[in-house]
């Protein structure tokens, strides 16, 4: 990173978009800070799920879809649930296969300034509002051996050179707070990238202590793009889930937006 990209990040850094920028705090996202800038300090995630909702309730107009809703045009751009999953818990807030208008997505989105006074949270708002936010469409994803839990997100803005700058300052910002590489998206090096929730350090305490920071979720997250759309993909699991199968379902995301409509 040059100096004067890392001057540029730092400024962002000081009014918080580093939330939404580097987890792409989302949906269920908005409810997580698994991230704290703050010196050397890292904070990851110890966030439990209950059992996946995969049967929709008789009062969904499309009860039985258990692959996912195809309704809308935003919809039908989520991943239908793929082979070794089915739909997970419910996102914090929404369902576990949900959509928003505009102005609530950009609610979202605000909510993350939470902290900031003044001419601080005015100027966050600002850059919130020149993203031009359309939509967003959300959906849960639980493996079916119970290792891990996964929340994408598709978010359709104005056009495409906002939806590639915000790809770029959210891979900036996860370097810039030292978040290790997480795995490679397939044939998506350009437009896609994952990191790893950094651990907290092991505590020195007693072994029920020890035991509690072995056993407690970990986390991944990415980010990419493709055209007017930006994908957000938010995933906790368990100590030794595979992270590649994250990166997996993000690369298989990725293809069913250039092919929406045809489940992968």
């Amino acid at each position: 990173m040059t100096e004067k990209t890392a001057g540029r990040t730092r400024r962002l850094l000081t009014n918080a978009l580093a939330a939404v920028l580097v987890l792409g705090a989302v949906g269920g996202g908005v409810a997580y800070t698994a991230v704290t800038v703050d010196g050397a300090d890292r904070t990851a995630p110890t966030v439990a799920w209950a059992d996946p909702t995969g049967t929709p309730t008789p009062a969904d107009p499309v009860s039985g879809a258990a692959k996912g809703r195809a309704s809308t045009p935003l919809s039908k751009l989520l991943l239908p649930v793929p082979e070794g999953y089915w739909l997970g818990s419910d996102i914090e807030g929404y369902g576990n296969d949900d959509e928003v208008a505009a102005k609530e997505a950009e609610a979202l989105f605000k909510k993350t300034s939470k902290g900031l006074y003044g001419k601080k949270r005015r100027e966050f708002e600002k850059r919130i509002d020149a993203l031009g936010i359309k939509g967003m469409a959300m959906r849960s994803y639980a493996s079916q051996d119970s290792d891990l839990q996964v929340e994408v997100s598709v978010l359709r803005m104005k056009d495409r050179k906002t939806v590639r700058e915000l790809f770029e300052l959210r891979k900036e910002m996860a370097e810039f707070v030292d978040m290790p590489k997480g795995p490679r998206v397939k044939d998506h090096a350009k437009n896609a990238a994952c990191f790893v929730v950094p651990d907290p350090a092991k505590p020195e305490g007693p072994a029920e202590a020890k035991e509690q920071w072995e056993e407690r979720l970990r986390g991944v997250t990415c980010a990419a793009y493709d055209g007017e759309v930006a994908i957000s993909v938010w995933a906790v699991g368990a100590t030794r889930f595979d992270k590649k199968a994250v990166a997996e379902l993000l690369e298989k995301q990725l293809r069913h937006i250039e092919s929406p409509g045809e489940y992968v």
